[in-house]
């Protein structure tokens, strides 16, 4: 299965990709430009600076969304207007986040990495409804993909770092427990979405494409890119069949792969699950 180019190479390190109906349509991120980007129906793309990093975006329930930024959170409320809560850290300016996504009980996580990649230095941290937060994974090197299986009961979760995806039990008194390898993927796994037949989707940064496994870990279907770096994807469309795929040139030579940092998309045949929202 091929991709095809949606949009123009408007991202320098494009990420997240989110289909909210609530925000009518598509999201997603020029990570390093602190930009979020939206998807009109005819085409056109929209760009709203946030912060100097922007990691995650997912949507509030009360309306807007809820967004890592460089050192913590950000909350939109429903008339756009971006309030930045305090950082989770401020003595380190060598760590950001990176990426997140929402627990079935409206929590959302965000998980950290040194700028320099340097091993363990980054944490996965969550904030509740309330505003309080929590530091739920440490030594972590480049916390990526997170997403939970269609019955909520596993979360499946990479550090890009080890090579693999790992999963999770979950449930909302315990949160994530029982940390195991879930299956090993080559070429950088990174961003990852679940569809609703209880395929784990994962993007390759290095690999040039989108891979598909089944519920038992075993690979079953291969979406390429012409372009390197896979950065992150996500089901979208009015009917959630369409597979939304980001991509980056972070550190490509002038010139090279000219369509990096576009958007591309494909139908896979099988459709994803509506996006789990922030209940603060």
């Amino acid at each position: 299965m091929r991709a095809e180019q949606v949009t123009e190479p408007l991202a320098y390190h494009g990420e997240g990709p989110v289909w909210s109906e609530a925000w009518g349509g598509l999201r997603w991120l020029d990570m390093l430009a602190g930009d979020v980007l939206s998807l009109a129906s005819d085409g056109t793309v929209t760009r709203r600076h946030v912060d100097t990093i922007v990691a995650a975006v997912r949507p509030r329930r009360r309306g807007g969304a809820v967004i890592g930024v460089e050192r913590g959170f950000a909350l939109e409320d429903a008339d756009g207007e971006v309030t930045l809560l305090e950082p989770l850290w401020s003595g380190d300016e060598r760590v950001r986040m990176n990426e997140g996504g929402c627990d079935p009980d409206g929590r959302f996580y965000c998980g950290s990495m040194a700028y320099d990649t340097r091993p363990g230095a980054g944490s996965l941290h969550r904030l509740d409804p309330d505003g309080s937060t929590t530091t739920v994974l440490d030594a972590v090197t480049i916390s990526n993909g997170l997403e939970w299986s269609p019955d909520g009961d596993r979360a499946y979760y990479v550090d890009t770092a080890t090579g693999r995806i790992d999963v999770f039990e979950y449930d909302r008194a315990g949160g994530l427990s029982g940390r195991r390898p879930f299956t090993a993927v080559p070429d950088g796994p990174d961003g990852l979405t679940v569809d609703a037949e209880g395929g784990v989707w994962v993007a390759l940064y290095g690999g040039g494409s989108v891979r598909r496994y089944a519920p038992d870990g075993t690979l079953d279907e291969v979406v390429e890119l012409p372009v390197t770096k896979a950065t992150a994807c996500a089901f979208g469309g009015p009917g959630l069949d369409r597979l939304f795929i980001t991509t980056s040139r972070e550190h490509l030579e002038p010139g090279a792969e000219p369509e990096a940092g576009a958007l591309f998309a494909c139908d896979p045949g099988v459709r994803g699950l509506p996006v789990r929202e922030f209940a603060g």
